[in-house]
């Protein structure tokens, strides 16, 4: 069987394309080619990963199901029943607790990280956020929810929050609002404005935020982002940056317990055990300049031309891995990973992208033979 996530991803780019027609007739713009960009590579870089160890997560799930549930569910569409609710309610908490400690916020800032709001940027990613949510999920397993049934409806919540990442969707008024969670709400939750902050972490349904308080309306334009900005289009560096700055942390905490806090903590809070510094104010906000170095056309239109070669790999690699030699697999997915480095450093101009993408196409070139080697 195919993965779900995979078999929808020309329809994800069916619809950016739609969205950015959308956005042209109406005269606004939602999309940066150098931040979409990064966007897809955090998102490929996520699912190339991802091909090392889905089989393994669900082999867990599996584990837990069969030789520790509590309860065998009788009727399918109870089963189903179970897992749409259940999927939705953990889902909530893992999200909130992944913006409430440093270690899980470590992983899942990745996907917060754009200073835009487009259907790109659903597919911004962090390579081990499935981990850090699978223990959330084995409750399920507990509860006798088979693993196909689970894997399916996780798929399901996961293609649902792709089409709430848009601007153009006005608020929609009505029981939805009340019980879906829709881009209105959504805008929120990538939000930097204070009003803001820590609100929204639904996935297919508002209600659980409304029924814990962390509900908040769209009432001032949202500034996106993270507060302290990334600054860089590298999608490695996106995946690892916080690791970096808690560990700086726990080097410069003068107490030992502090030196451990500083991992479960939330991200408000500082070794001193004084709070952060209060979010800018609504105008400081607004007068924010994106990150948004140049890149001549020339530049551009090569990583364009390039990454739609890497783009067509990548769904190769997610649909037929398994009848992929190991050796070609490797090489092939190294390449993709160089590319996407390579890709991010030529557009900011970086001296080194060069050597980068000269290995890469390297690397591309030996997996493409030992590939038509083994084939044959």
């Amino acid at each position: 069987m195919h993965d779900p996530i995979a078999l929808a991803v020309p329809v994800f780019f069916v619809l950016i394309a739609i969205e950015l027609a959308w956005a042209k007739k109406r005269g606004v713009r939602v999309y940066r080619f150098n931040d979409a960009l990064t966007d897809l590579s955090c998102g490929i870089t996520s699912q190339i990963v991802l091909l090392l160890w889905a089989a393994t997560q669900l082999a867990i799930y599996t584990w837990v199901y069969t030789h520790a549930r509590l309860v065998t569910i009788g009727p399918p569409w109870l089963a189903w029943a179970v897992a749409f609710v259940g999927v939705d309610f953990l889902y909530y908490w893992w999200h909130r607790l992944s913006h409430e400690v440093n270690v899980l916020w470590a992983a899942h800032v990745v996907h917060h990280q754009s200073e835009d709001y487009n259907l790109a940027v659903a597919l911004r990613q962090s390579v081990i956020t499935s981990w850090t949510a699978l223990p959330f999920y084995l409750p399920l397993a507990l509860l006798g929810v088979p693993t196909l049934v689970f894997a399916a409806v996780h798929a399901l919540s996961t293609l649902y929050q792709f089409w709430i990442h848009t601007e153009l969707v006005a608020r929609m008024r009505g029981p939805i609002d009340r019980i879906l969670n829709l881009p209105s709400h959504h805008r929120v939750h990538h939000a930097i404005n204070p009003r803001y902050l820590d609100k929204n972490y639904g996935a297919t349904l508002i209600v659980w935020d409304r029924l814990f308080g962390t509900y908040a309306e769209e009432i001032e334009k949202p500034v996106y982002g993270i507060t302290n900005a990334l600054g860089s289009f590298n999608p490695m560096w996106a995946q690892i940056h916080y690791w970096f700055e808690l560990a700086a942390m726990a080097r410069a905490a003068r107490r030992p317990l502090d030196k451990l806090k500083v991992w479960i903590a939330s991200p408000a809070w500082k070794p001193d055990g004084h709070a952060l510094p209060a979010p800018p104010p609504p105008l400081a906000l607004a007068r924010r300049v994106k990150y948004d170095p140049p890149a001549s056309r020339r530049v551009v239109g090569y990583v364009a031309f390039q990454y739609v070669i890497v783009i067509a790999v990548t769904f190769c690699l997610m649909m037929w891995h398994g009848a992929i030699a190991t050796g070609a697999l490797v090489l092939g997915g190294a390449a993709v990973l160089g590319g996407l480095l390579a890709f991010g450093g030529l557009l900011e101009g970086r001296r080194w992208a060069a050597y980068v993408e000269g290995a890469r196409l390297a690397l591309g070139a030996a997996a493409l033979f030992v590939w038509m080697w083994l084939d044959g």
